[in-house]
C-alpha cells in the first residue's frame, strides 16, 4: 500500500518568545513493514534544523529559532509504501536489549487495577495472551479525545475507562510489562479504511517482545495487530520518548497549538 502523510502543527504566542527549540521526532525509517519513499520537513520560521538520532534509533531533528516570533508553522509530508507483515516488526533499527522495555515509568506504571487486567488476561502462549490483553483493553475503554491529557497516566485512563490512542497504548504497555513481557510505545500513522483522510493527530499503539517472533505491534485503539495500513515513526518507554514535538521556549506566554493531519492513499495508488 502507498499512503501519503500530511502533519501540520501550527503555534501562534499572545507573547512572541524570544527564542525556542524544539526536538522533532516525525520522520519514519525504513524497515521491512515499510520503505520511505519522501519525505520531508518544512518551517515557515528562519531556523536551523539539525538531524540526529536518539538512543532509541528514532530520527531526530533539533529545531532551533533565535528570534522572536508570533506564529510557527511546522509541515511533514511524504511517502511511504507499506507491506503486511502479519504484525511483526523487522529488520527496525535496535539499540537495546528487549529487557530494557520492562522499566516502569510514571506514565505507564500499573495501578492495582492494571495488574488484575494482567492477571485475569494470563495465557500459556505470550502471543495470545498479548491479544486477550488487546481485545480487554478495547472492550472497556471508550474513545474520548476530551478526558484525558498528555499527562495522563495508564492507571488514571484505565479507571476512568476512555481516552485516547496514547492512553490505550500506555495501559497496553503497562499490563504486558506486570506479565514479565517487553513492552515500548509507538507513535506513527494510521491509514483508515473507511475512506476518513483527515486527521486531528498522528497515531499510537504498542509493540510487544515475542520470543521466537521478536517485536509485535498491537494496536488496542482499533483492536488489530500492526497492518499495513500503519506508518511507524518512533518508540519509546512512553509517549514522552515518541512524542512528535517537544521542546521549551525562552519567555513569551500563550502558546495555542492546532494540528491538522491528513493520511491517505497516494494518488499513484488510486489511478491502479
Amino acid at each position: 500500500m502507498r499512503i501519503a502523510v500530511r502533519h501540520e502543527t501550527r503555534y501562534v504566542y499572545t507573547t512572541p518568545p524570544k527564542s525556542l527549540i524544539q526536538i522533532l521526532r516525525m520522520t519514519p525509517r525504513s524497515h521491512e513493514g515499510q520503505h520511505i519513499l519522501s519525505w520531508r520537513i518544512d518551517c515557515d520560521a528562519d531556523c536551523h534544523l539539525k538531524k540526529s538520532e536518539d538512543p532509541f534509533g528514532n530520527i531526530t531533528h533539533t529545531l532551533t529559532v533565535n528570534r522572536p516570533l508570533e506564529t510557527l508553522t511546522l509541515t511533514v509530508e511524504g511517502d511511504v509504501e507499506t507491506y503486511d507483515t502479519a504484525g511483526v516488526v523487522r529488520n527496525s533499527v535496535e539499540r537495546f536489549d528487549p529487557l530494557v522495555f520492562l522499566r516502569e515509568t510514571p506514565l505507564s506504571a500499573p495501578s492495582p487495577l492494571i495488574r488484575e487486567l494482567a492477571a485475569a488476561n494470563e495465557r500459556a502462549d505470550t502471543i495470545d495472551q498479548m491479544h486477550q490483553l488487546m481485545v480487554a483493553i478495547r472492550g472497556r475503554m471508550t474513545f474520548d479525545t476530551s478526558s484525558t491529557d498528555v499527562h495522563t497516566s495508564a492507571g488514571e485512563a484505565w479507571e476512568l475507562g476512555s481516552g485516547v490512542c496514547q492512553d490505550y497504548a500506555h495501559i497496553f504497555i503497562a499490563a504486558a510489562r506486570c506479565s514479565d513481557v517487553p513492552a515500548r510505545f509507538v507513535s506513527g500513522h494510521f491509514f483508515r479504511s473507511d475512506g476518513v483522510v483527515d486527521q486531528t493527530a498522528g497515531h499510537a499503539w504498542a509493540e510487544a517482545y515475542i520470543d521466537k517472533l521478536g517485536w509485535v505491534g498491537f494496536d488496542p485503539a482499533n483492536g488489530v495487530c500492526l497492518l499495513e495500513n500503519h506508518i511507524r515513526i518512533a518508540c519509546g518507554l512512553d509517549y514522552l520518548y515518541a512524542a512528535p514535538v517537544r521542546g521549551a521556549r525562552m519567555a513569551g506566554s500563550g502558546e495555542s497549538m492546532s494540528v491538522n493531519v491528513s493520511v491517505g492513499q497516494t494518488s499513484m495508488q488510486m489511478q491502479t
